[in-house]
């Protein structure tokens, strides 16, 4: 049983609202399926041979809000969280985990991330862009990326997570 909040975005808001609503209410759904889990089991993979799991999928998300909104947004030499020898401009990476790796470190991180999107946004209008491959890239579409992002890796946190305990539905 969750004792996490997830509101349902507005049903009939201006466009902004509409969009960080979703965007809020799919990473709120990220936390909700790693909600009871010990590092143990949030470490653990999905099925053989990959090596997906949970924290990796957490630190993948840190790695993507990083990059789209400080890196492509805002310009910043941010180099990544988790592999310091990564390429700033390759995937997104996150996915393999540390040893010792944990679950609260990974969600601290991931939230420290997505304050720093916040700040970043606030006084940004939809139409504002950054820089991706050498085009010119809004906000607007940036919010429905990661909208898009959070959507595909949710499904696969539901099957990471039923497979962990049999958790369904979050």
């Amino acid at each position: 049983m969750t004792t996490i909040e997830r509101p349902l975005p507005p049903l009939n808001a201006d466009e902004r609202t509409t969009l960080e609503s979703w965007l809020e209410f799919h990473r709120v759904t990220l936390v909700m399926k790693c909600e009871g889990l010990n590092d143990e089991q949030a470490a653990a993979t999905s099925v053989p041979p990959s090596n997906f799991t949970l924290i990796g999928l957490v630190q993948h998300m840190a790695e993507v809000e990083r990059n789209w909104f400080r890196r492509v947004l805002a310009g910043e030499q941010a180099p990544p969280i988790y592999d310091p020898e990564a390429d700033p401009d390759g995937p997104d990476g996150g996915f393999d985990l540390a040893e010792g790796a944990t679950l609260a470190d990974a969600l601290a991180t991931w939230r420290a991330e997505i304050a720093r999107t916040r700040e970043l946004c606030a006084a940004r209008a939809l139409t504002d862009t950054g820089r991706f491959m050498d085009q010119d890239v809004s906000l607007r579409w940036i919010y429905v990326h990661m909208i898009e992002e959070y959507a595909r890796h949710n499904g696969h946190a539901d099957l990471l997570r039923e497979r962990i305990d049999g958790t369904t539905g979050v």
